[in-house]
């Protein structure tokens, strides 16, 4: 610590002390091990001091229940400074400490410290970062902020919805919304009358007072919500498009908007009852939620501390970082697509097929020490300033372990790989061509075997191939990990749903004790809301002529309360998302052999569900976090996503109904719909021609299906080892085979580079500049995505929709050669094709 930070302490604690003098002598002691407090229990000095004051005032009873707790409940936290519960077990544990009663009460009084910070804050420097420990008492749901939101809404889902269809297509994160917010609010702070007004006994006005902090999350919790289409609009696109299934009764607004309100709810409805597993537990710290706070504080904290020397405040280093990334991101989004794309080592030799598979960026694995100069390439796979640096490391080792397995199935020619491209993600036939699912379906678009015999089986790179394998070994390891290291967090969310005890009575996180004094949603409406929605998607998958049981929604809900616990508890801690969609179509089309739309539906209600029951938790987390009433956020929510809901049907329908030659290839607007027609060969190659061909007994892929079993039982290793070698409580077995995830179409470039950027931030700044990497490391994030995204739109709506482009070698280099063109190992045998010949493809 600076000499000058801790005279600063010095004269903190000898005030306090000249008031309190029976805190003289904690002081003494505080200030005896300010370094070793500050190092240890990762706080900045202001915390510390609080903590220090308020352990005066705890009973020796009260302190050592907290030491106990601390070890039982954190003892396998990854993220609880590990000085703190090596501390706690040797308090506990050494017997030998206590013949020494200098050591221990040394150790007893820095352990006070940390119990205090506990009761009265977080105990996770993350959180107190940017989380205040008090709660401001303003008002939340006002009439500016629902005005705006819902205006933010319903112009978000436009856009997404809009262009989601076109090539390229753009979209609009919530970080956008969170910055116009607070300019809109403002003028509506300026332009709307004061005068109150009593309705019903409640006092309200449409302008309460300045624009506050819980305004401005609830505006942003509003898009959050809001801003994502309904997963169901790509099902109605395959249905309806006569290139695909050509079900024209597909355009009606009632079967639309019934499917979309379903899928949307169900995830609402499971996320309320998911409550005390994923928001409550202090441990479920939601990451991500911390850029969004730090954003957020930044345009509404009027006192500024200074941070190891730095004056600067948040917004004006927000204002610094978003002006700079806003106006670099032109370079190699634009400009100079060579920054973005920095595949250098092929330019030594662009037709070597091995060299660019190896190294190339576009189509390779990636394998370059310096491979891209863009920020948006470098946060593909995990953010480096928002994700803990332990999770960095595992997903990074997880792609460098398998980056060789890759190599050796391609150069082995394993599976027929070595005539496809190393890292693609499309699914190819047997002569090295896309393949072409209507060669293998008939007029009813049904799958065909005599047209399939004449054909070809489906054929995926080896990227692709690794890919698979993964998530099939991630989906089990979660499973397995859930129960062995959070086994006793689960049984407490459990318990606690029948407990008649008091949430502040099962949880002592200071921020659950701070919003018992609003209402609480109880769990019944969240279940009505479920209920309600699953009614809903079985009444439009059964009165219309889908070709599908409504019981389809109830498998896929089923799937989704068997993995959002562990997925969700493991997301809330790493910041790592496991997603089902791989697992829903594979269950999908083993249960619904040869219907796509089965398929389909039961991958929305399965994988679609359980992705929206996170993103809901999420928002309850922030919520829970900013202290906004939970009876306000719970309308704000239902609110966001029915006009999202309605808006975005309805430009679908216009969509289908008002554009000429929509989805066609040369469609004049350049609304192409790649993403369907990607959606539509998954459709068929999963629910038409089926898992079966692919993984079943006999399938080119069988072997694959043994990657459930490896994924089940590597957790079991990891479990004792970690208890055995320290080395191990770092290592986290899902967060490393989600590693393996970032292949086909991502590599290698958009791994590393995040590796030595989050040392940087945090483990070099956090750790010898701690008050610095408080205060400005989540903003410095924040303000480079927001920027990246206004900074594409811009880009977007004034050079790239008119047709403008750039032809120079900047751009034009790393799209060339074999790296681009994905040039496969062997050439295609002269007979035209490779693998089984026609006829012996079982």
């Amino acid at each position: 610590m600076a000499s000058t930070e801790k005279d600063d302490i010095k004269a903190a604690l000898s005030e306090k002390a000249s008031t309190h003098s029976d805190l003289n002598e904690k002081a003494d002691l505080v200030l005896a091990d300010i370094a070793v407090l500050e190092s240890d229990i990762q706080a900045v000095p202001d915390d510390i001091l609080e903590a220090a004051e308020y352990a005066r005032t705890m009973s020796h009873e009260e302190v050592e229940e907290t030491i106990h707790q601390i070890v039982e409940e954190h003892g396998d936290d990854p993220n609880f400074p590990p000085a703190v519960i090596a501390a706690a077990r040797r308090y506990i544990e050494d017997d030998q400490l206590k013949e020494n009663p200098e050591q221990y009460r040394k150790l007893y009084e820095e352990l006070k410290v940390e119990a205090a910070m506990i009761k009265i804050n977080s105990a996770y420097a993350e959180v107190r970062a940017v989380v205040s420990n008090r709660d401001e008492d303003v008002p939340a749901g006002t009439f500016r902020a629902w005005l705006i939101g819902t205006i933010f809404v319903a112009a978000g889902g436009f856009i997404n919805q809009f262009f989601s269809i076109r090539f390229p297509g753009i979209g609009v994160g919530s970080n956008v919304a969170q910055v116009l917010a607070f300019p809109a609010a403002k003028a509506l702070e300026y332009l709307l009358p004061t005068t109150q007004y009593t309705t019903f006994g409640y006092k309200w006005s449409f302008n309460p007072g300045p624009f506050n902090p819980k305004e401005h999350m609830i505006i942003t919790i509003m898009a959050n919500a809001g801003f994502s289409t309904p997963y169901t609009n790509s099902i109605i696109w395959v249905q309806y498009l006569p290139l695909y299934f050509n079900q024209s009764w597909a355009t009606g607004f009632g079967y639309q908007i019934m499917v979309a309100l379903s899928t949307n709810y169900i995830g609402y409805g499971i996320a309320g009852l998911c409550r005390r597993f994923l928001v409550y537990p202090a441990s479920a710290i939601w990451y991500t939620n911390l850029s969004i706070i730090a954003l957020n504080r930044a345009f509404h904290t009027e006192k500024e501390t200074v941070a190891n020397g730095w004056r600067i405040s948040r917004l004006r280093w927000f204002l610094y970082c978003f002006c700079a990334m806003f106006v670099y991101f032109w370079f190699p989004d634009y400009i100079f697509q060579a920054l973005s794309y920095f595949n250098w080592i092929t330019w030594i030799d662009p037709t070597n097929v091995k060299l660019a598979a190896v190294t190339g960026a576009v189509s390779g694995l990636g394998l370059n020490p310096i491979p891209t100069f863009d920020w948006n390439q470098l946060v593909y796979a995990v953010d480096p300033l928002i994700f803990p640096f332990y999770s960095t490391v595992n997903t990074f080792l997880g792609t460098l372990i398998t980056l060789p397995i890759i190599l050796a199935i391609w150069f082995s020619n394993t599976w027929f790989t070595g005539y496809l491209p190393i890292n693609s993600n499309h699914v190819y036939d047997n002569t090295g061509e896309l393949y072409t699912v209507s060669r293998a379906v008939g007029n009813n678009t049904l799958f065909d075997a005599a047209l399939y015999d004449d054909y070809s089986p489906a054929y995926l790179a080896a990227g692709n191939i690794l890919l698979y394998g993964v998530f099939f070994a991630v989906y089990t390891a979660t499973l397995s990990h859930a129960f062995l290291f959070h086994r006793r967090e689960i049984w407490h969310g459990l318990r606690s749903v029948f407990s008649r005890k008091k949430t502040s009575e099962l949880h002592t996180d200071i921020h659950v004790r701070l919003m018992m004094k609003y209402k609480e949603v109880p769990e019944w409406q969240y279940f009505m809301i479920l209920v309600a929605a699953i009614a809903l998607g079985a009444a439009g998958v059964g009165v219309y002529p889908t070709e599908t049981t409504p019981a389809v929604v109830l498998y896929g809900v089923f799937l989704a309360f068997i993995f959002v616990i562990p997925i969700g508890i493991i997301l809330s801690i790493t910041n790592v998302q496991v997603t089902l969609n791989v697992l829903a179509e594979l269950f999908g089309g083993l249960w619904f052999p040869g219907n796509a739309v089965a398929m389909n539906y039961f991958k929305s209600y399965g994988y679609v569900t359980t992705a929206h029951t996170l993103t809901f938790s999420q928002d309850l987390k922030l919520a829970h976090y900013m202290h906004i009433p939970p009876v306000i956020t719970f309308w704000a929510q239902n609110w966001a996503t029915l006009v999202s809901t309605f808006v975005c049907t309805a430009i679908l329908n216009f969509q289908m109904t008002q554009i000429q030659g929509v989805c066609t290839p040369h469609q004049i607007d350049h609304f192409s719909c790649p993403g369907i027609n990607t959606f539509f060969t998954a459709s068929v190659l999963w629910g038409t021609l089926g898992p079966k061909r692919m993984f079943g007994a006999g399938g080119i892929y069988n072997g694959l299906i043994y990657c459930f079993l490896i994924g089940a039982v590597l957790p079991i290793p990891f479990y004792f080892l970690r208890r055995r070698f320290r080395v191990f409580e770092y290592f986290h077995l899902p967060v490393l085979l989600t590693g393996g995830l970032i292949w086909a179409p991502g590599s290698m470039a958009n791994m590393w580079p995040a590796v030595p950027v989050a040392y940087f931030f945090n483990v070099f700044i956090r750790k010898r500049y701690l008050a610095w990497w408080s205060k400005y490391n989540y903003i410095t994030t924040t303000a480079f995505s927001a920027a990246i995204a206004i900074s594409a739109i811009v880009i977007f709506f004034a050079l790239e929709w008119p047709g403008v482009t750039i032809d120079w070698i900047g751009n034009n280099r790393p799209f060339e050669g074999c790296d681009n063109d994905g040039c496969p190992l062997f050439p295609i045998p002269d007979s035209g094709t490779f693998g089984p010949v026609a006829g012996q493809f079982h």
